[in-house]
């Protein structure tokens, strides 16, 4: 037994008649909580996005329906999570959407950079139900239920170089995920991708390893990077999307009342994640700001010039994903 589901089984003993999620109830009563679990600490969007989704399933199943929020790996991390959720093991997962790339290629389709220039149009892009639907079945393919997009906003870039043109970005060390797309931009744009294990971007920061790093202004905050940092520009190159998902199998076995009570909490819960992302990120500058690290914000000419220099990357995804779901997710642009 591996051992993240190792760890499942001993929460789950922790309650009460455990062999399994498909023995979900007895007598019409909901014998213990479902569980859903996240990669993310618990001060972030993505705790709110499972807590209000799980407030919002008992409140409209007047309390018949539980689910139990696992926040910061504690059942394994996103990898792991996807595995578990697509056995149903794991019911629910919420998680960004860069992990799942490598179990359903087309999600490259959010790796595609600089398209957006505000979080609204991203928004509304995931959204728009021609896009939603296709994506609806690629993870249905892949063993999930799609159940929505919340975002933490944008991804932006900390560095101790300030930025002002697109020139300034060459050669810097920029610490990214293990994700081809994310490396390819910054080779656009000649900086020097770096992937690394985020547990080791602070220290890296610090004994500088790497220059500088990208990500939403949440986790930059929350993990203290500003604290090795002299500038936060807003590059905002990629949204950073997450994902709510259910196990397909798990769903369809659901009632019907209950699948409808799933769908209406999930969107309950998208629109609130979204309301205090924004909220948040707001706060999140103020902080920054506070200690000292400069914020930069890039002038149009500059992102028109990021624009131009990332069109191999645009291909390069163009290649990859299918192009209804291309076509779809750029409409407008």
């Amino acid at each position: 037994m591996g051992k993240t589901k190792m760890r499942i089984v001993i929460l789950f003993f922790s309650f009460c008649l455990l062999d399994g999620c498909q023995r979900r109830e007895e007598d019409g009563v909901q014998r213990y909580a479902w569980p859903l679990a996240t990669a993310s600490p618990e001060d972030t969007v993505t705790q709110i996005y499972a807590e209000e989704f799980a407030a919002a399933v008992e409140n409209l199943s007047d309390g018949k329906m539980k689910i139990q929020v696992y926040p910061n790996s504690t059942l394994g991390g996103d990898r792991e999570l996807l595995e578990t959720c697509a056995d149903g093991d794991i019911p629910f997962v919420i998680q960004n959407t860069a992990p799942q790339v490598g179990f359903m290629p087309d999600l490259a389709i959010f790796d595609t950079p600089c398209l957006f220039d505000t979080i609204e149009e991203a928004r509304a892009a995931v959204d728009d139900p021609v896009f939603y639907n296709l994506m609806e079945s690629v993870y249905t393919e892949g063993g999930y239920k799609l159940l929505g997009y919340a975002d933490q906003g944008f991804r932006v870039m900390s560095t101790n170089k300030k930025v002002e043109s697109l020139n300034d970005f060459k050669g810097q060390k920029i610490r990214t995920m293990e994700n081809s797309y994310h490396m390819d931009f910054w080779k656009s744009l000649k900086a020097s991708p770096t992937p690394m294990t985020f547990s080791e971007v602070y220290i890296g920061l610090q004994q500088g390893t790497i220059d500088a790093q990208e990500n939403p202004y949440e986790v930059i905050v929350s993990n203290r990077l500003y604290e090795q940092q002299d500038y936060v520009v807003e590059t905002n190159h990629l949204p950073h999307f997450i994902s709510l998902i259910v196990s397909d199998d798990f769903y369809q076995e659901l009632p019907k009342e209950k699948q409808e009570i799933i769908k209406t909490a999930a969107e309950t819960a998208k629109e609130a994640a979204r309301k205090a992302s924004d909220e948040r990120i707001a706060d999140k500058i103020e902080e920054i700001e506070n200690s000292g690290t400069e914020i930069v914000v890039l002038t149009e000419e500059v992102k028109e010039k990021m624009r131009e220099a990332a069109l191999p990357v645009y291909e390069e995804i163009r290649k990859n994903v299918s192009p209804e779901i291309v076509d779809a997710y750029l409409k407008g642009n």
